[in-house]
Order: C-alpha cells, then sequence, then structure tokens
C-alpha cells in the first residue's frame, strides 16, 4: 500500500491532481471519477457520504494509504465522518477557502460559489464561524455549473451561467470570490474576468497539503512513478476531458463500485 488515493465525481478533482503531481512527481497516484453517481451536489449528504466510503474501500482495496477527496461536496458530506470511521487511514480533504478570503479582503466582504450541497454541511458553516469573523460571507449555490465544466461545454453556456450566478456580488463590495467546487478551478480565469474580483482557489493549498501529509507517511516516493485513472462511466469520454483540461493522455479505465 503505497499509493495516493483521490477521488471525486468526476473531473473537478483533476485539478487538486495536476497540483498534487507538480509537487510530488514521484509518487504513485490512483484517480477515481465517480461519473456513473454525479454531479454529488445533486445528491443528498447521506447518500454521498455512503458513496465515499465505498470509493475509500475501492482505494484502500487498490492499494492506497492514504485517501484525497478531492471534491468540496465530497468533503462537505464525509470528512469528518471518514476520518472517525476509517483511522488511522490519512485522509485529506477540502474546507471552502473562506480563511485566505477573509485574511485578504480589504471589504470584509466575500463572495463563495458552491454547490447546493456544500452549503448545507457543516463543514461550511464551522469554515465561516472559525475563519471569518467581522466578514460577510454571500454564499451563492451554483446548480449545474459542475455539469458544464464535465461535459465540455462551450464558453458562452459558461459564461451564460457565470454571470448569473455573479449577479448577486455585483454592487455589494465582494472584493474576494471562494470557488467552493474544484470544478470551478477551470472557470478561475473568467470568473475573475467577467467579475474584476480576486478569485481564490483551492487546488494548490489542497495540494500543498497533500504533499505534506505525504511526506509524514513516506509516500512521496513511490519506487516508480505511476497515475492510473479510473471512472465509474465512460472511459473514452473521461480521457478525451482529461486531456481537455490538464494535458494528460494516460490511458483511462472503467470501474464498477
Amino acid at each position: 500500500m503505497t499509493a495516493i488515493g483521490m477521488f471525486d465525481s468526476g473531473v473537478g478533482g483533476l485539478s487538486v491532481l495536476r497540483e498534487t503531481r507538480r509537487l510530488l512527481p514521484d509518487s504513485r497516484i490512483i484517480y477515481v471519477a465517480d461519473q456513473a453517481y454525479g454531479p454529488y451536489g445533486d445528491r443528498t449528504l447521506d447518500d454521498v457520504r455512503r458513496r465515499a466510503d465505498r470509493i475509500t474501500q475501492t482505494l484502500t482495496d487498490e492499494g492506497a494509504a492514504m485517501i484525497v477527496i478531492a471534491c468540496h461536496t465530497a468533503s462537505a458530506a464525509a470528512l469528518h465522518y471518514l476520518r472517525a470511521r476509517r483511522s488511522p487511514l490519512p485522509i485529506v480533504g477540502i474546507e471552502p477557502a473562506v480563511k485566505p478570503a477573509a485574511e485578504r479582503t480589504a471589504t470584509r466582504t466575500v463572495g463563495v460559489l458552491a454547490t447546493t450541497a456544500t452549503f448545507q454541511g457543516e463543514l461550511f458553516s464551522s469554515v465561516v464561524s472559525r475563519f471569518a469573523a467581522g466578514t460577510k460571507v454571500i454564499a451563492r449555490p451554483c446548480p449545474g455549473l459542475a455539469d458544464l465544466v464535465e461535459t465540455g461545454a462551450d464558453r458562452s453556456m459558461i459564461e451564460a451561467a457565470l454571470r448569473e450566478h455573479l449577479e448577486p456580488f455585483r454592487g455589494r463590495a465582494v472584493d474576494q470570490i471562494v470557488l467552493g467546487c474544484t470544478h470551478y478551478s477551470f472557470l478561475g480565469g473568467l470568473i475573475a474576468e467577467l467579475s474584476g474580483v480576486q478569485v481564490v482557489d483551492p487546488a494548490p493549498a489542497v495540494a500543498a497539503q497533500v504533499e505534506r501529509v505525504a511526506r509524514q507517511n513516506g509516500l512521496d516516493r513511490g519506487g516508480s512513478p505511476e497515475l492510473r485513472l479510473l471512472t465509474t462511466g465512460n472511459p473514452h469520454s473521461f480521457q478525451e476531458r482529461v486531456t481537455a483540461l490538464i494535458g494528460l493522455t494516460g490511458e483511462v479505465a472503467r470501474i464498477d463500485i
């Protein structure tokens, strides 16, 4: 068991994968895209929690010695649960990056874009109460936005959706926008362009935490670097999105979970 296991409902976690491979080029990584069950943002937290547990079991069966929940919704639903249930397995999740946004804001007002399920989890309210005292946090659920990234929708469709989702921030002194879904990392440049506001992308910080935990557990050197890409959906479609989003052309296999 020498691999880093990583999962998301689909392509969003590739933003974390890309940054992790940059920091840990010699590691073994197994990435699961749960496309047959996604998007998680449309599921109940209980459903996502059960699904995350099954994928975690699959990844450990495949040789993962640590788990990365590269998904805000799955982290909101299952991070604390999995840490308690799977201890001492190291598990890294994602908190909405409210803390750095609250530290950087000059207007004391930040916006957060995320799935509806992410806002419903205890993790989000905990992050806001711990790190955003004295800061106004405007939460904007974005149903359907992750799907546009997942399917490779054209720019005009994505731009129209973003204009709608950014509208609640206009005229309210928002000077930081937190990307509360890993899918949105691939839209960060466009969101900054349309809003004129600084965007806080969690992927680099999550990858840095993955690096720290991996080194603590001797997983920064897997003997020979390896990346396994698995999907519960269509391997060909997923491979096309992997290539389009992060430039990788390796083989994708289908897995039943």
